[in-house]
């Protein structure tokens, strides 16, 4: 199965319509996959109470990410799309980031030495981010605020996906170009999945 996030705030906005196309394509191959949209869920940050080192999953909290979790364990395979806010992710992309925090296993010597219990189960990720700015630079951190801690996390980035120049919302429809390249990507995550 395949989870596909997508974290703006605009509902069907461009973040929707290049997750929707990038889901079209791994379902073309066969894939099952779902979609979330991070403006439907609420659910707290990560207050770094720890408690999820003894509980192995977080315990703080009753919310959104609760719902989220389960569905995260039973996919291989993830699509994280987001609009970029202030050369980064959205707020809700970062929280939904930090969340999964819970996942991690530290040891106790210094430095601390960590692992993931989502790691070594062949998970492969694509990630997106859609600009309204010129130049791949004025982007920011916002592809690396995913790919960085999904790869910690053990996932394999199959294909990242940058989109400039958009802003209107939905306007990426207009692209056919564009959701092209999304459909491609997800054919291409599906076919990774079963290798």
């Amino acid at each position: 199965m395949i989870l596909g996030i997508e974290g703006s705030p605009r509902q069907k906005g461009n973040s929707h319509k290049l997750l929707e196309a990038i889901l079209s394509g791994a379902a073309e191959k066969g894939q099952d996959c779902e979609d979330a949209h991070l403006r439907d869920f609420r659910f707290e940050p990560c207050v770094g109470c720890e408690r999820c080192r003894r509980d192995k999953i977080c315990t703080r909290f009753s919310d959104g990410m609760t719902l989220l979790y389960p569905r995260l364990q039973q996919s291989r395979g993830l699509v994280l799309v987001s609009p970029v806010h202030n050369y980064n992710v959205t707020a809700w992309v970062k929280a939904f980031i930090d969340r999964l925090y819970c996942f991690y296993d530290f040891t106790d010597e210094r430095p601390r030495g960590w692992s993931s219990r989502l790691a070594g189960q062949g998970r492969k990720a694509v990630i997106a981010a859609i600009a309204e700015q010129e130049n791949k630079h004025d982007m920011g951190f916002a592809m690396d605020a995913m790919r960085l801690p999904l790869e910690a996390h053990g996932f394999e980035i199959v294909q990242e996906i940058s989109v400039l120049r958009l802003f209107d919302r939905g306007i990426v429809s207009r692209h056919a170009d564009i959701l092209e390249q999304a459909r491609q990507a997800g054919m291409r995550l599906a076919d990774s999945l079963e290798q």
